[in-house]
């Protein structure tokens, strides 16, 4: 049964970022919770080895974004750069509006909070012919969405598109949604808090080996579509027992304490509405096309 929501009713509007470039911290090192000082590739730029359905684990890095990250170069008063974040949702078509690349297409895949940068995928022979600078425009929808048989979820940063595609199951006056992985509030760090979750990401901590093996993260893929256990996104990023939060993995794991694989939100409901199903197959890559 298909879901019912308000998609005629969405406003569709541009909003423009640039390729960014790959930055690090003036002092370059990041220190291990373990003690370990490590200099490691971090965020933006054009990432051509990591996209979307590779591990989100294993990696030589420290929050490095698959693919193409890029931002507004305007951040003045009226800061372009929020408008982008807020605006952009996962699944968003994105077509590249300058250099040789121009009029290729693409598609958003989470959203990076702290650095403020939009994700995208593009195909393998796009990313050879992009450099940091182009222009990439975005038809940005999935805003306000909503579900009007389950009036307790809030929707965030999903295009409808992407939603119809994903194999949710109504049943029990519950929307039983399919993921990859369901995490404990207790091992969710940056980014709890927020005011808000309609831009950025929550990051999942992978340094206690025990817990890693009990939920078994290490097999995370970015892209994965994950229950986040008594974590409420519905206003801002609180601990609240019995609530579930739904996201998906967007950046790689990280070396500072607290950080780990970034989850953007897309659900998020404090009153049992939302149901997780384990399934493997639960990903970006599947839903959208992507490898």
């Amino acid at each position: 049964m298909a879901l019912r929501t308000n998609r005629e009713a969405l406003v569709e509007m541009s909003v423009l970022g640039e390729i960014s470039s790959p930055v690090l911290k003036r002092s370059a090192y990041n220190v291990s919770p373990d003690g370990q000082p490590v200099i490691l590739p971090g965020v933006g730029g054009i990432t051509y080895n990591v996209r979307v359905g590779d591990p989100a684990v294993g990696w030589e890095s420290d929050h490095v974004e698959p693919g193409v990250s890029i931002k507004s170069s305007d951040q003045g008063e009226r800061n372009a750069n929020a408008g982008l974040n807020l605006l952009a949702c996962i699944g968003n078509r994105a077509r590249v509006v300058s250099g040789e690349a121009k009029g290729e297409e693409g598609v958003v895949t989470g959203k990076h909070g702290g650095i403020e940068h939009v994700l995208l995928d593009f195909q393998p022979a796009v990313l050879e012919r992009l450099v940091i600078g182009d222009k990439i425009m975005i038809r940005a929808r999935g805003l306000g969405l909503k579900l009007l048989d389950y009036p307790l979820i809030k929707v965030m940063n999903l295009d409808p598109v992407l939603l119809e595609a994903m194999p949710w199951q109504g049943q029990d006056k519950a929307l039983h949604v399919p993921v990859t992985h369901v995490i404990p509030a207790a091992v969710m760090g940056s980014g709890l808090g927020s005011s808000h979750a309609y831009s950025g990401d929550y990051d999942i901590q992978l340094a206690d080996p025990s817990v890693v093996e009990e939920h078994g993260l290490g097999d995370l893929r970015l892209g994965d579509v994950v229950g986040l256990l008594d974590s409420d996104h519905t206003f801002g990023r609180t601990y609240r027992k019995g609530a579930l939060s739904i996201g998906v993995v967007v950046h790689c794991d990280c070396v500072g304490s607290g950080h780990g694989p970034g989850v953007t939100s897309i659900l998020a409901c404090s009153s049992g509405q939302i149901r997780p199903v384990i399934d493997g197959g639960a990903n970006l890559a599947s839903y959208l096309g992507i490898h």
